[in-house]
């Protein structure tokens, strides 16, 4: 469908998380933009019936990578329409090595936030993802991917440390605090991949904006997290993999894979007391590494089954990952990015697996 057909959007759009004040029962879409005032003048219009949420959030997921490094166009292209697919309009990207500024140009893939590529300590993380480096060289680093990316900047904060062969932070607090400065200064922020308990706070204390993951979540940083008002993206459906991966590492990590499996066994009540402290929590996946694309929905029932209200995990994945990311919702004026349900995703969020439109700068893709 061309961009400039009008589009005439009835039944229940859910603008906000509001239960009254946050639904609509129209919206039209002229020139590829959303308005809630009825166009004049317009004799070919479509209409679409359902309930409509603003296109979701794959807050943390990885377009132009897979288990082994940076893959081609076309590889790239069938993750993007995979999650486009799945209603998955607005990706940040957290951390990949290939060069993806090619799909801002088109107008049929969903939209990303790059966080430039990742950041990790010398043999500290997987090979071919990233930049491998000293702490001397952090700071550096952190500018070169500030500049690169969209806003964001991802460490890898911990990982096997094979002389302990356990999980250890990666960085020294001193390299970290002027990393997260340097990165601030340049107007980006930083994020970073946390498996264990003792990474949490340094980075917490050195300003860091968000956390991957937050397996190591305790009663003593929850409070920290809450009152600096620090993010989490759980990727609970990454998470479901430690058993696997600790089964793997096991024979010649031990205490790693016996720290995995207590990290995933306290996954839900890790993330459950999260929320309820007023930690922010967003949906992410994970998905480009070992993951397929597509899987935002079972990431929203997931943060259901950690506890979180349906209409917390849905505005984890739509208003308010949007808002934190700094990109418009159903709002006037607003791209026209939002997918159209067959029911109430409010009344049950596995209702998100089975988008019935799907609506993209005002085409219909799906």
């Amino acid at each position: 469908m061309d961009a400039s057909a009008v589009l005439h959007i009835k039944g229940r759009i859910l603008v906000g998380p509001d239960p009254l004040s946050g639904v609509r029962d129209e919206m039209w879409v002229v020139g590829g933009r959303i308005t809630f005032d009825r166009p004049t003048g317009t004799a070919d219009v479509t209409t679409i019936t359902g309930w409509v949420l603003p296109g979701l959030v794959d807050a943390h997921c990885h377009v132009g990578l897979d288990a082994h490094g940076a893959v081609d166009e076309s590889t790239t292209e069938k993750q993007a329409l995979t999650e486009r697919h799945a209603g998955a309009l607005l990706l940040r990207d957290a951390g990949s090595p290939s060069d993806t500024r090619w799909i801002d140009d088109r107008e049929d893939l969903p939209r990303i936030i790059r966080a430039g590529r990742h950041i990790a300590r010398t043999r500290r993380y997987i090979r071919n993802y990233a930049h491998e480096i000293e702490p001397e060289d952090l700071v550096a680093y952190v500018a070169r991917e500030a500049r690169r990316g969209d806003g964001w900047v991802k460490l890898v904060g911990d990982w096997i440390d094979r002389e302990t062969g356990d999980l250890g932070a990666c960085w020294p607090r001193g390299a970290v605090e002027a990393a997260i400065a340097e990165a601030h200064r340049l107007g980006a922020r930083v994020t970073a991949h946390c498996f264990a308990e003792e990474t949490l706070a340094p980075l917490v204390e050195a300003g860091i904006d968000c956390i991957e993951h937050a397996t190591g979540l305790t009663e003593e940083t929850i409070p920290l997290f809450a009152e600096k008002g620090v993010a989490i993206v759980p990727t609970l459906v990454n998470i479901a993999t430690f058993p696997r991966l600790a089964e793997g590492g096991e024979a010649k990590f031990p205490r790693w894979a016996e720290h995995m499996r207590a990290l995933h066994a306290r996954r839900y009540a890790t993330v459950g007391a999260a929320y309820d402290a007023g930690i922010p929590v967003y949906v992410g996946t994970d998905a480009g590494g070992s993951l397929p694309h597509g899987l935002v929905a079972q990431e929203v029932a997931e943060l259901v089954k950690a506890g979180l209200p349906a209409g917390a995990a849905l505005a984890a994945a739509s208003w308010g990952a949007r808002e934190w990311l700094g990109r418009p919702g159903l709002v006037e004026g607003a791209p026209a990015d939002f997918v159209v349900y067959e029911e109430d995703p409010r009344a049950d969020v596995r209702v998100l697996g089975a988008p019935r439109r799907v609506v993209l700068r005002g085409r219909v893709v799906g």
